[in-house]
């Protein structure tokens, strides 16, 4: 049997790309229309996506405000109250929201995932983040944020808290023994009582073992502690390379790591982002994208920038190419494929931004055939399991690939055209975990 593609649809924003909501015909208010939103799940479901993936910001505050006031994500849900809505709209598609490792509490991230992949009747997937946004601190009581390696540091120890939080309760446990009066076997309970670093729980959860187990743990982290933690824990990797050459680059090396600490690299899959805009010809899909960058704003596209470099972009020469950038405490892979770019291509930084503005990173641009074409190379070559897809604006952009791609992938034998089973997990080929506290 041939290797078939997991696809992800990236629905928050609904559109990555800057200019997604001013391009003629969008849902303007996409981001926070539930309606809207509920059909773009169900369309996704009917094309059989693995996966609707909330992305999550903890400021708003993040540029200034002349670039702020043109942002369609300015305004949008909450991850899980929206998932859960959703949870009860769809059946089979998975449900996976952003969850802070800094600057929340694994008690809270363990019985939120827990409801809802219970609601979703094991659907529900947890992506770790670290969070680069320094305002993001400010919302919760700190003025300065978390150096990059104590975050990934408290990130590791998070997750095990709360993967062991999840294990609290055997499979068995609810006897619901209504004859003797005994809801729950006490023997079937364990009180996790960890003591770390950062961490001090008791426990236990209150709430039953989730369907899947654990729900699918992702990660999207691309520097070193962020390759390592995803070795280690990813079930799902999100990533942002821009060429076949860096894609086949990093999956080589998140799987070799996972041989190393004795995992099965098949217990992993690892889906690149990519814009995806779909023309009848491939003229026709150039001139979308060139509209679509187009609508990009000078001071979004200055702020974009900015904080992909952790640096303010304004006081760069913006028509001299991109000077020596310092190191920073934002996000360390995206602003070193920022300078790859500028590098590369010998952008200046007014270009650099205009690119970085829209959307950056890996795009796919043609017809549908053309498009089955580079991702199917993507995955025979070991590049890629898959596509985390943004689309280029909404509704649009979502139903020329479900009408035209979706059915060309499915006609070379690459993408399903049914769901394989009942959970998340089931369908992306992942193992239930067993509980690490009790036998079956």
């Amino acid at each position: 049997m041939r290797r078939q593609l997991k696809l992800g649809a990236f629905m928050r924003p609904v559109s990555i790309h800057t200019g997604a909501w001013r391009y003629p015909g969008a849902l303007q208010d996409a981001n926070f229309n539930f309606p809207a939103l509920k059909r773009y799940a169900q369309d996704l479901e009917r094309a059989r996506f693995d996966a609707f993936f909330m992305a999550d910001h903890l400021a708003l505050l993040n540029m200034p405000i002349e670039a702020l006031k043109r942002s369609h994500t300015a305004t949008s849900f909450e991850p899980f109250t929206l998932l859960s809505a959703l949870s009860q709209a769809t059946q089979h598609i998975g449900l996976v929201a952003t969850a802070s490792t800094t600057f929340d509490e694994p008690f809270h991230v363990a019985r939120r995932f827990a409801s809802l992949d219970h609601l979703s009747q094991g659907r529900a997937g947890w992506n770790i983040v670290t969070t680069s946004n320094p305002d993001a601190a400010r919302n919760f009581g700190r003025e300065e944020h978390m150096d990059h390696a104590a975050r990934y540091a408290r990130a590791r120890e998070f997750y095990d808290v709360v993967t062991g939080l999840w294990d609290s309760w055997a499979d068995d446990a609810f006897v619901r023994d209504a004859g003797q009066g005994l809801y729950f076997d006490p023997d079937r309970l364990h009180t996790l009582a960890h003591r770390g670093e950062h961490f001090s729980v008791r426990g236990p959860l209150h709430i039953a073992r989730p369907v899947q187990g654990w729900p699918v743990i992702v990660q999207a982290g691309a520097s070193e502690p962020g390759r390592q933690l995803a070795a280690e824990t990813a079930e799902l990797v999100f990533t942002a390379v821009t060429s076949l050459s860096a894609g086949c680059a990093f999956y080589a090396d998140i799987k070799d790591r996972m041989r190393r600490i004795g995992r099965q690299p098949d217990h992993l899959k690892i889906l690149p982002g990519a814009l995806v805009v779909v023309g009848e010809t491939l003229e026709q899909a150039r001139d979308i994208h060139a509209k679509l960058d187009s609508l990009v704003h000078e001071a979004s596209a200055i702020a974009s920038l900015s904080i992909t470099l952790g640096h303010d972009a304004s006081r760069f020469e913006l028509d001299a190419p991109l000077p020596p950038v310092p190191e920073s405490n934002a996000s360390k892979s995206g602003r070193q494929r920022a300078i790859d770019l500028a590098r590369a291509e010998n952008l200046t930084v007014r270009q650099l931004a205009r690119r970085m503005g829209g959307y950056g990173g890996l795009a796919f641009v043609g017809t549908p055939a053309s498009i089955a074409d580079d991702m199917q190379e993507w995955l025979e070559s070991q590049a890629c399991d898959g596509f985390n897809v943004m689309f280029p604006w909404l509704p649009g952009g979502l139903d020329a690939f479900v009408q035209g791609v979706v059915p060309e992938l499915q006609r070379r034998g690459i993408f399903r055209r049914e769901y394989e089973g009942a959970t998340l997990r089931e369908n992306l080929g992942l193992p239930r975990p067993g509980n690490r506290f009790f036998q079956s």
